[in-house]
């Protein structure tokens, strides 16, 4: 799968285990999302586009590497995307955030927007989209969709885990965007929950039912 990146670093493999046992608690397990976001974004950020600038140091004046252009936009799926969101800017603080809200109606599994706000300008940054869990594929599909009717054009998704359904239809929707994967699970169940899976990631970090 061309544009597809399981993450296999034992660190990203340990926490997954971590999320998984029903034992671990809303504190815990928020920070476990947000430490393997973290783990996962220094891959999949590997590709930002450089530029050189001039700094004096204590001994010299240099040209050294900066990030270049209008830098990076964190796109979360609400609302268990949000999870994720802190790991990255870790990482990359200046990030602008914008957020997708979608909701999965119980019935037919598809998604729904209820609210859409990105930064601008969008076409000019390097978006990356999150939702821990990848499952039928149709918020993440969605989502992606309406940036690109808002004009993102270099796009990102970033999942701690995936069913194959879902991973097949996202990237067979949108072959140009690249996806990070932490484990890739075994299947959907009726319910169109992934097994083995972690729950419901939503309820798990923000302590809801």
């Amino acid at each position: 799968m061309e544009n597809v990146t399981i993450i296999d670093h034992p660190l990203v493999q340990h926490k997954i285990s971590m999320l998984r046992d029903k034992r671990t608690g809303t504190n815990e397990f928020r920070t476990l999302i947000e430490e393997i976001a973290t783990l996962m974004g220094y891959e999949a950020l590997r590709d930002l586009p450089l530029e050189e600038v001039e700094v004096e140091t204590p001994i010299e004046t240099c040209m050294t590497p900066v990030i270049a252009g209008k830098k990076l936009a964190v796109v979360p799926i609400l609302r268990a995307g949000l999870g994720m969101v802190n790991g990255i800017l870790a990482l990359v603080p200046t990030a602008k955030v914008g957020h997708i809200g979608l909701y999965r109606d119980e019935k037919t599994h598809q998604p729904h927007e209820y609210f859409c706000k990105l930064p601008d300008p969008i076409e000019q940054r390097t978006i990356v989209v999150t939702d821990p869990m990848l499952a039928t594929g149709g918020s993440a599909v969605a989502a992606i969709d309406f940036i690109k009717q808002h004009g993102g054009k270099h796009i990102k998704f970033m999942c701690v885990i995936a069913a194959p359904e879902g991973l097949e239809r996202l990237r067979k929707a949108h072959p140009d965007v690249q996806i990070y994967v932490g484990h890739l699970d075994r299947q959907l169940n009726e319910k169109a929950y992934i097994c083995p899976g972690l729950g419901d990631a939503g309820d798990r970090i923000f302590g809801t039912k």
